[in-house]
C-alpha cells in the first residue's frame, strides 16, 4: 500500500472536512448578524474569513486528492475518502465546543477499525495510470444506466427509501467523477494542450456537477442517516469496480472475502453512528451551547455536510 497515496487521500479527506465546518461556521456568523443587527448588507469580519478559509480549503482538497489519484489507485483513495466523517467530527468538536457523547466514539471507532480491515484486506493494487479508450464508452454507460435506474426508482418512494437512492445514485457518479480525474492526472505529462483536445476533463466537471446535483436531492429527500451510509459505501465499492474494469486494479479475494465483509459492515454501522452525530449532522450549531458558553456564542444556524469528496 503505497504510504505517500495514503497521506495525500487523508489529507484531501480532512481539508473537506475542515471546509464543511468553517462554512458552517460562516452560516453560524450570519445568524448572529442578523440577530445583533450587525454588517447589514454586507459580511462581518469573522464571517467573511471563516468563508474564504472553507471555499479556500474545499478547493484545496481537490487538488490533493487529484494527487493522490495520480500517484495511487482509485480503489485505495476513494474508500479512504471516508474517513471525512471522522475529521468532521473531531473539526465540530473543536469549532463548537462540545464534545461527542459514547454512541459516537463508538460509531467512530467502527468506521475506522471497518476501513482498515477492508483496506488491509483487500490491499488494493496500483493498477495503469490511465485506462485503455476502449473500455470508457462501456463503463461510462454501464454506470449512466446504473444512475438513471436509481434516479428513476427514487421517484416510485418518498422519505428514507428515496433519500438512500438518490444517495447511492450521487454515489456512483461521485465514483464515475474520481474515475475521470484519475484519467486526467494520468494524461498529465503528455501536456496542457493535449490534455485541452481530450474529452476527459469536460467529462470530468459534468460528471462531478450530475453528481453534486443528486446529492442536493438526496438531502432534500431524508435525513443524512437515510444518505450517508449509501453515499459512502457506494462510492468506495463502485470505486472498486471502476477501478478493476478501467485501470486494471485488483483486490484479494478468496478467503480474505470474510475480512472484507466485515469491513464493511463495520463501515455501514460507523456509517450510520456518526450521520446521526451533531457534529456531521449539522445539530452542534442549531442547539443551544452549554451553559457556560451561552454568552459566546448564542444559537446557531445548522445545515447538513457532504462527507464527500469528488
Amino acid at each position: 500500500m503505497n504510504v505517500l497515496t495514503v497521506v495525500l487521500a487523508l489529507l484531501a479527506a480532512s481539508a473537506n472536512a475542515a471546509a464543511s465546518v468553517l462554512m458552517r461556521r460562516a452560516a453560524t456568523e450570519k445568524r448572529a448578524d442578523e440577530a445583533t443587527g450587525r454588517a447589514r448588507g454586507g459580511w462581518s469580519g469573522r464571517r467573511r474569513w471563516f468563508w474564504t478559509a472553507g471555499a479556500g480549503l474545499l478547493a484545496g482538497s481537490g487538488v490533493v486528492q487529484a494527487a493522490a489519484l495520480a500517484v495511487g489507485s482509485l480503489s485505495l483513495v476513494q474508500p479512504l475518502l471516508a474517513t471525512e466523517l471522522l475529521f468532521t467530527l473531531t473539526i465540530g468538536s473543536v469549532v463548537f465546543h462540545r464534545r461527542p457523547d459514547r454512541t459516537t466514539w463508538l460509531s467512530f471507532l467502527a468506521l475506522a477499525v471497518g476501513l482498515a480491515l477492508f483496506l488491509g484486506a483487500a490491499a488494493p493494487s496500483s493498477g495503469r495510470t490511465t485506462a485503455e479508450p476502449g473500455r470508457w464508452v462501456p463503463v461510462g454507460s454501464a454506470v449512466g444506466c446504473l444512475m438513471l435506474a436509481l434516479a428513476g426508482a427514487s421517484r416510485l418512494v418518498c422519505g428514507a427509501p428515496r433519500s438512500a437512492l438518490l444517495g447511492l445514485a450521487s454515489a456512483v457518479m461521485f465514483a464515475l467523477t474520481a474515475a475521470l480525474l484519475k484519467q486526467v492526472t494520468g494524461q498529465l505529462p503528455k501536456g496542457l494542450g493535449h490534455l485541452a483536445a481530450d474529452w476527459t476533463p469536460y467529462a470530468t466537471a459534468v460528471t462531478g456537477l450530475v453528481a453534486f446535483g443528486l446529492l442536493q436531492c438526496a438531502f432534500r429527500a431524508g435525513t443524512l442517516v437515510a444518505s450517508q451510509p449509501a453515499l459512502t459505501l457506494g462510492d468506495a465499492l463502485t470505486s472498486v469496480a471502476l477501478g478493476w474494469a478501467l485501470f486494471g486494479e485488483h483486490i484479494a479475494l478468496g478467503v480474505r472475502m470474510v475480512p472484507e465483509a466485515i469491513g464493511v459492515g463495520l463501515l455501514a454501522a460507523g456509517t450510520v453512528g456518526l450521520a446521526r452525530a451533531p457534529a456531521v449532522s449539522g445539530q452542534w450549531d442549531t442547539e443551544p451551547p452549554p451553559p457556560h458558553r451561552r454568552g459566546c456564542h448564542g444559537h446557531h444556524e445548522g445545515g447538513g455536510v457532504r462527507a464527500k469528496s469528488t
